[in-house]
């Protein structure tokens, strides 16, 4: 569908003045007959809160050693590529955003 950009806009508060009672009562009523009922069982299930008991879950991730090419920074203890060394102060490696 083509848009005139050129064309005045109409914002809300025109829409209302012009339309009807009946046109308003209508789009009330069918704004509030959408809304969908949830069933706070289903949601209550699927929650998980913080200190849950997770001793029964797998690892599944792979985890690999520090490449060659990566350092740990001294400050965030983040392993990060040999590209966002910042600084070596004593012997110690920092990233861009600790040495910042």
């Amino acid at each position: 569908m083509a848009t005139d950009y050129d064309a005045p806009r109409r914002n809300e508060a025109d829409e209302l003045g012009e339309d009807s009672l009946e046109e308003l009562k209508a789009r009330r009523a069918e704004a509030q007959s959408s809304s969908v009922d949830v069933d706070e069982t289903d949601f209550n299930e699927s929650l998980e809160l913080p200190g849950a008991d997770l001793s029964n879950e797998e690892l599944t991730v792979r985890v690999l050693p520090k490449q060659e090419d990566e350092f740990t920074c001294s400050r965030c203890f983040l392993v990060q590529h040999r590209s966002r060394l910042a600084a070596t102060r004593g012997g110690e490696n920092y990233c861009r955003d600790c040495a910042a």
